[in-house]
């Protein structure tokens, strides 16, 4: 270690940029920390992207008698709604009862019925859903949202999309959030506690000299390489948690993940109300039916094993012909193929439990410490994106002997950037936003508050007219806030402004896509410390 200068030396370093990496980095820049990650594509590029947009406790989960990490969840979502009320909120959900709904045969409640009660021939009765709900009403503690109601589907709008034989639903709360918006907000977050996030820089090797963990990097744009040196390792690689324990690091882990690839598809509107649907198939699978960006519905998830991280996930025509005739079951106007107006697939890298199948595979998450290799070496097998707080906490815990200067938990209840206002304030903050910029539209207000929360007024800055704003890209999107988004939020190209700072890539022409990724481009060769933006 003599060659190593010990400021140079940082606590804890972090591999992975999503939304494990980036908590675990916000929450241990927080305790008083020095901090590095690395991300080799853009913050949230793929699984914490690729989600279904919500955080919830996992109401099917309660069939796998999962009842801590469905506990965990429930208590995480009012947790995490004050600290994001800009980029999260309360849903309501309806699901729709037929005496034909079915377990998956594999899961506990399952066999157990099928004992107890074989002529039920593995259906759902009314009384067991019913007592599911009561449970995930209970085991949380519910502050904010309402709870499980009964509806009648032949009086409500709730029943006006449906087909006429669904009379009866429970509507029940879960929540909203924007992924990859939640993955931004917490690296921002840990960069302005003193963290260094490196995104488009590849870990190519970590070894360990003298109980220093001593990581190459790789500038993916130029092709530098540097090395930086840390006590601790974090891997979160999510996907790649496994390549980097054999490639990167050269350990043979026993633990392992099980690759699952979840595919969605975007449609047009199907429904004028703001409620989701939670649609079980009579092979026990579910799918949801979501409102989404306004003009838009969100129907998904499969759930297929994915065998080669080689291979880009992508929904394929069989994966999106199974949403679209799941949906149609349940909906009077069958969705079709050209409803579909985009598609979009990730792999989600469960601890591998050895279930029977893809849909059973646990959610739970499972840390383990390794110092094998003469240098501690914390990874990360699964999680689910509603947990991420507790998994960053509880992550921190384990390597808290390694590290005793580390200050204690401090995240729950802290707002995330924008987010420091009360749950039920987004519509004060727009009017609020509309008042000081009255050139905004109430649809443009809207999106900007949901997107930056009270930050949208330094979004805007000085602005007295739309055209103080500089360029305008289509869409509401402006020069001012691409220039934001560069400089605080990570941003390089257009991809990452379009699909994972926002969803605006499904109102732009290919034309303005172009225009905007030339702007990007000009402006990052005119300033190299633009390209940097929050990393320091």
């Amino acid at each position: 270690m003599s060659q190593t200068n010990t400021k140079d030396i940082v606590d804890l370093f972090v591999i992975g940029g999503g939304i494990n990496g980036c908590g675990i980095a916000r929450d241990a820049a927080g305790r008083g920390l020095s901090v590095e990650l690395a991300e080799m594509s853009d913050l949230a590029s793929e699984t914490s992207s690729a989600s279904t947009k919500l955080f919830h406790g996992g109401l099917r989960y309660l069939e796998y008698w999962e009842l801590r990490l469905v506990r965990e969840a429930l208590v995480e979502r009012e947790t995490l709604l004050k600290a994001m009320p800009h980029i999260s909120w309360p849903m309501r959900f309806v699901l729709p009862y037929h005496q034909d709904m079915r377990f998956e045969s594999s899961t506990p409640t399952s066999k157990l019925l099928n004992a107890l009660m074989p002529w039920m021939k593995g259906r759902r009765p009314a009384w067991l859903i019913r007592f599911g709900l009561f449970l995930y009403d209970t085991l949380g503690v519910r502050q904010i949202l309402p709870s499980t109601r009964a509806i009648d589907l032949r009086r409500g709008p709730e029943g006006v999309p449906l087909k006429d034989h669904f009379t009866k639903a429970y509507e029940y709360s879960d929540c909203w959030v924007e992924d990859s918006r939640l993955v931004v907000l917490n690296a921002r977050d840990a960069a302005a506690r003193g963290a260094r996030i490196n995104t488009r820089t590849k870990v190519t090797r970590a070894k360990q000299v003298d109980g220093i963990w001593h990581v190459t990097l790789q500038d993916r744009s130029s092709g530098a390489s540097r090395i930086a040196y840390a006590r601790l390792l974090v891997n979160a690689g999510g996907p790649w948690v496994e390549n980097i324990i054999h490639n990167t690091v050269g350990l043979d882990p026993k633990e392992g993940i099980r690759l699952v690839r979840g595919s969605h598809i975007i449609t047009r509107k199907l429904y004028d109300h703001d409620k989701c649907y939670f649609f079980q198939g009579e092979d026990g699978r579910i799918i949801f039916t979501i409102p989404y960006e306004t003009d838009f519905t969100l129907i998904g998830t499969t759930d297929v094993d994915h065998q080669d991280l080689a291979e880009k996930p992508i929904c394929g025509p069989e994966e999106r012909d199974y949403l679209l005739q799941f949906a149609s079951t349940y909906l009077k106007a069958p969705v079709t193929a050209e409803d579909v107006v985009a598609t979009y697939s990730g792999v989600r890298p469960l601890y591998n439990d050895a279930a029977s199948s893809a849909t059973a595979a646990t959610r739970d998450y499972l840390l383990k410490l390794d110092e094998t290799a003469g240098a501690p070496l914390l990874n990360i097998f699964g999680g689910k994106i509603t947990t991420y707080r507790k998994l960053a906490e509880q992550a921190l815990q384990q390597i808290s002997e390694h590290i005793p200067q580390m200050g204690r938990a401090w995240t729950a209840g802290v707002a995330l950037p924008g987010g420091d206002f009360p749950v039920d304030g987004v519509g004060e903050t727009i009017h609020q936003l509309t008042t000081r910029f009255p050139f905004l539209t109430a649809r443009w207000a809207k999106r900007l508050v949901k997107a930056y929360g009270n930050e949208a007024f330094d979004v805007l800055g000085a602005a007295n007219l739309a055209t103080d704003l500089g360029e305008d890209f289509g869409a509401t999107l402006t020069e001012r806030e691409v220039a934001w988004l560069m400089d605080k939020e990570f941003a390089q190209t257009a991809e990452d402004v379009i699909w994972r700072r926002s969803k605006l890539g499904l109102r732009l022409t290919d034309a303005q896509i172009e225009r905007l990724q030339s702007w990007m481009h000009s402006r990052l060769d005119a300033s190299p410390a633009a390209q940097a933006g929050a990393h320091d």
